[in-house]
């Protein structure tokens, strides 16, 4: 990882962590999700930029080495489509793509959806649109992550409730954990459960909530998500098109929600054969 080139830009008054690798003329955007962080993205961004384009991502507000929200009960996607906005604009890019996962692909469509004159193309990875309030959290299983969550004592973090025992997937070493456990000693959970779990099913009363950008969605097909009420209908049925019409979807069997840790290869292909073909 030594390319990745590490900075602070001030957005909103908070410093945000920005990584960022590759000098092409085409930018990329990465968004990540819980318990995510930049890092988590960090084949792609190489794949990217080996290939020549610029990949550029930012840890969350309240996440990794950003700094938190001063009102974190008031934290919601709002605050991360605009600090999406002012970073662009603090960076001077004027187009970009996106591309995200879990929680990250709602700011991602929505930011493409109210500024698409600055959106080349939408990828996102296990989450299509849905542009009405979301009620899916209402069929989670009981000590889901974003329903229940189990309750620490006072003298315990959130983690402390893993079984240290429970042996890492193949795709994930040690040195992985290592990496993501630092970084997420300066910013905790409480922005993590705030950003977006809390605040989830919040109204942007958008008029038109079409995503009238290119996008590409990448579905695993033993992600958690697709067990979601009605979710599995809703992508295979191509119901998701009359919200996004311009829309690609394709289906990796074994894929799971971190489909692009898992399986990093493939996924990178498809993202720059989308790329590809929007650039």
């Amino acid at each position: 990882m030594d390319q990745v080139q590490h900075k602070f830009v001030d957005v909103q008054g908070l410093k945000l962590h920005v990584a960022e690798v590759g000098t092409g003329p085409n930018v990329v955007v990465f968004l990540h999700g819980f318990p995510e962080i930049w890092y988590s993205w960090r084949h792609q961004m190489i794949a990217l930029a080996n290939a020549g384009f610029r990949a550029i991502t930012p840890d969350h507000r309240g996440y990794g080495l950003s700094d938190p929200p001063p009102l974190l009960n008031k934290a919601s996607f709002v605050d991360l489509i605009t600090d999406l906005h002012t970073l662009l604009d603090a960076l001077q890019i004027s187009k970009v793509f996106l591309v995200a996962k879990d929680f990250g692909a709602r700011p991602a469509y929505l930011f493409a959806i109210l500024h698409p004159e600055r959106v080349l193309g939408v990828i996102t990875l296990g989450v299509p649109f849905m542009p009405e309030r979301s009620t899916f959290h209402k069929y989670l299983p009981e000590g889901f992550y974003i329903s229940e969550i189990p309750i620490a004592a006072e003298n315990q973090e959130i983690m402390d409730l893993v079984d240290s025992s429970t042996p890492l997937p193949p795709w994930f070493t040690e040195e992985d954990l290592t990496t993501y456990g630092a970084l997420y000693e300066k910013s905790g959970f409480q922005t993590a459960l705030q950003i977006p779990y809390r605040s989830v099913g919040k109204d942007f009363s958008i008029t038109d909530p079409k995503v009238k950008v290119p996008v590409l969605l990448i579905m695993g097909g033993k992600d958690y998500i697709l067990k979601f009420q009605g979710m599995e209908d809703y992508v295979k049925s191509g119901k998701v098109k009359e919200v996004v019409p311009d829309l690609e979807i394709t289906f990796l069997p074994e894929g799971t929600h971190f489909v692009q840790e898992q399986s990093p290869d493939v996924v990178n292909q498809l993202i720059l054969t989308f790329l590809g073909k929007h650039v």
